[in-house]
């Protein structure tokens, strides 16, 4: 019977890698779980700033931006004519000064008074009480004037004369007022402003017209 060749045997080479125990993979994964929630809370962190940034700016920018009101008469008034002549007129005017305030705060403004004119010269004044305009609205106040030809000099009567021989009289209504606008009870803006309008009133109809408020 054959005897088989010998067969050289080669030792294998001793493994140097250690496998990864239970306890290692366990910490590297809670380290890397750890980096990443730092990751999402710095993120998040950065949104929240950049949020607070826009909504700060937002605020500042129309919340507490301070606007002046503003002041016209208003469209609807009652004319009362007592006499008129060629040379001299005496008229009772019942109108409104609206204060439109667009401010988130209200604006309180000092008593004053609105000045009718005629050819840069007063024919009537009337009463402003102190009071205030509500945040965001329009505060309406109503006016009973006395309007007459009696402190008008001699130099305007001519164009006071074709005034009234076309029925129209040709008036300018002025007012100043002075306040403050108050934003959220501690912040305060001195405010004034100035009403100036030309009007026009019609004798024959009784009623006011080309009403121009600047």
């Amino acid at each position: 019977m054959a005897e088989k060749p010998n067969q050289q045997v080669y030792p294998l080479a001793p493994s140097h890698g250690h496998p990864r125990s239970d306890a290692e993979s366990g910490t590297l994964n809670s380290k890397e779980l750890k980096r990443k929630k730092r990751i999402k809370c710095a993120i998040y962190i950065v949104a929240f700033i950049v949020l607070q940034t826009m909504v700060i700016t937002a605020f500042a920018l129309t919340v507490m931006k301070v606007k002046t009101p503003k002041a016209r008469l208003g469209t609807t008034s009652s004319v009362t004519v007592n006499t008129v002549s060629n040379t001299s007129f005496d008229i009772n005017l019942t109108t409104q000064v609206r204060i439109k305030n667009t401010n988130f705060g209200p604006y309180k403004y000092e008593s004053t008074d609105v000045m009718f004119m005629y050819d840069s010269v007063s024919v009537g004044q009337g009463s402003i009480p102190k009071s205030k305009a509500g945040f965001r609205s329009t505060k309406k106040v109503g006016v009973t004037v006395n309007l007459n030809s009696k402190a008008l000099p001699s130099s305007s009567s001519s164009n006071l004369e074709s005034d009234l021989k076309a029925q129209v009289l040709k008036l300018n209504g002025k007012a100043k007022f002075t306040g403050k606008v108050e934003l959220l009870f501690i912040m305060k803006k001195k405010k004034a402003i100035e009403m100036n309008c030309t009007m026009q009133i019609n004798l024959s109809t009784k009623m006011l017209k080309d009403l121009i408020c600047e």
